[in-house]
């Protein structure tokens, strides 16, 4: 390759400048934990979350030609920051804690959240396209983050039960377990909804809890359980 042909404005295109701004969110998101505005870090991580599925549809309506890959790498790069780093910066940031052995667990938990989210993302650029599968191998990435920020804006935040879940998370990140590619189109929408609901200044709450946040945490968890059950 020729040195001339390494410029920027031969590698990027619209659906990168929609990964960067997936990154860019998950950036945000991690600003605002280490400054404590938790509902806004966690509002961003789900944004990050609106703009990673859609690079993808934009790179397709362009008829995107990426023979040597840079949006696959640019994808990954900005994914590990939105749905790797962010969500173990935000659980870290949430969990105040007093120095001793449970602080330990806490950093532990939170590097295992990055440590697993970059062997995930780097087993799926090997193994995309050599493998017969449509599916996902191991639980996609970006359920960490969406997992954690449902939690969080539902108003169940718990320090025991996102340690746990964050384990549990990670840990089915790198399994080999398959998870179908989400396409059920009815419950698109109405998690979308959910999710306008969650980003506008409109409060659905009972008993303290945040109905579109759980519905949205337990559409997830769904989805993570069902698979790992029928495995």
């Amino acid at each position: 390759m020729k040195i001339e042909k390494t410029n920027m404005k031969n590698f990027i295109a619209l659906s990168d400048i929609i990964s960067l701004l997936n990154m860019a969110s998950g950036f945000l998101s991690i600003i605002c934990s280490i400054n404590h505005e938790f509902r806004i870090a966690a509002i961003l991580m789900i944004i990050a979350i609106m703009f990673d599925s859609s690079d993808g549809w934009v790179a397709r309506k362009i008829n995107r030609q990426d023979e040597l890959g840079f949006g696959k790498n640019i994808d990954s790069l900005s994914d590990i920051v939105s749905f790797g780093v962010a969500p173990a910066i935000f659980l870290y940031c949430c969990i105040n804690t007093t120095p001793g052995i449970f602080q330990i667990i806490v950093i532990l938990v939170s590097l295992l959240i990055v440590s697993c989210g970059i062997l995930r993302l780097t087993r799926y650029n090997v193994i995309a396209g050599k493998i017969d599968t449509t599916d996902f191998i191991g639980f996609p990435i970006p359920g960490m983050s969406f997992i954690m920020a449902s939690l969080y804006l539902s108003g169940l935040f718990h320090p025991y039960i996102a340690l746990i879940l964050s384990t549990l998370v990670s840990l089915l990140m790198i399994s080999n377990i398959r998870y179908p590619k989400f396409d059920n189109i009815p419950l698109i929408a109405i998690s979308c909804i959910l999710i306008l609901l969650l980003i506008l200044p409109i409060k659905i709450v009972v008993f303290n809890i945040n109905i579109p946040a759980l519905l949205l945490l337990l559409f997830c968890l769904y989805y993570l359980i069902i698979n790992l059950i029928n495995k």
